[in-house]
């Protein structure tokens, strides 16, 4: 299982040069992806392709760019750019948000999720592959032609923890990337789900990226409680709710990885052993600061492949 951090908590009060600093240590300290979240007023994808212009080998993801806002022809136009800026290392991480957020903080009517992701990477491929889309759909339109940037489109990754996007993400993308998700729901749930919709469409097998909370301390208790007050909200979430429920705990506290080398440790083996493909860590400092937890999850990333 391949080790990447998820720094999006730092688009709390986003800081270019600090953002792009934090990517660029990452690659020194030998992770092999980084990610951020589309929050706020702060782009992801462009914060993505700045870094890819003073990083060589580091993969840099969104997770997740939301697809209501923003059109289809939009997105590619950003991921294309990034893709070209970083020579080849973006993976494009989009997804649906949630209901309150599309209608309560957009104002946009939800209805037909299902459609509205089909008929979005419907364009979303034939743009990043072509150049080129065609399509009079029932959410998404686009007829265009255009030069691209690079010959090598990004890798295409959804949010998807139902099974309908989950069929879909295996179907026709390169993966899912999940949040809220412990190892019970990887092996009951998402791992079969998406793994034999990319067969049975022959595709190769899918990447599934968890992302956790991570804290290495021998005082666990601060810290949890930190994080539960702190991602309260995720538990009331439908979708999110779902998949705590699989996993027999309320809030995403439980399943974090929280606590001495020993426990962080099996509970990396567990998300390994449950077919998670990578983990990418939100590392949360506790009292004496990140250090610690750095300093497993660097030895982790120096051995991929150990369980």
């Amino acid at each position: 299982m391949k080790i990447g951090i998820n720094g999006s908590g730092r688009l709390a009060s986003p800081d270019l040069d600090a953002i792009v600093a934090d990517i660029e240590q990452s690659e020194s300290d030998g992770y092999t992806s980084y990610w951020l979240a589309q929050t706020a007023l702060a782009d992801s994808i462009a914060l993505l392709g700045i870094a890819g212009r003073t990083t060589s080998e580091i993969e840099l993801g969104t997770a997740v760019v939301p697809t209501w806002t923003r059109h289809p022809e939009v997105m590619a136009a950003g991921a294309i750019t990034a893709q070209a800026a970083s020579k080849g290392r973006l993976v494009l991480g989009i997804g649906l948000a949630h209901q309150t957020t599309v209608e309560d903080r957009w104002g946009m009517a939800w209805e037909r999720p299902v459609k509205h992701m089909s008929e979005y990477l419907a364009i979303l491929d034939s743009l990043l592959n072509t150049g080129t889309a065609s399509l009079k759909g029932e959410v998404w339109s686009l007829n265009q032609q255009a030069a691209l940037m690079t010959d090598t489109p990004p890798k295409v990754m959804i949010a998807a923890l139902g099974e309908q996007m989950l069929k879909i993400a295996g179907k026709r993308t390169d993966g899912t990337i999940l949040w809220c998700v412990g190892p019970k729901t990887l092996e009951a749930q998402i791992v079969p789900v998406i793994s034999d919709a990319a067969d049975s469409a022959g595709r190769p097998a899918p990447r599934v990226v968890c992302s956790l909370p991570v804290c290495v301390t021998d005082n666990p208790q601060p810290t949890r409680d930190f994080v539960g007050q702190m991602l309260a909200g995720y538990a009331e979430l439908p979708s999110y709710r779902a998949m705590l429920d699989i996993e027999g705990v309320h809030g995403v506290e439980e399943i974090s990885l929280i606590g001495d080398e020993a426990t962080v440790n099996a509970g990396l083996d567990a998300i390994a052993a449950a077919g998670a493909t990578d983990f990418t860590a939100v590392v949360i400092p506790d009292r004496d600061g990140p250090a610690r937890s750095l300093n497993l999850l660097q030895a982790r990333a120096d051995c991929p492949t150990s369980l």
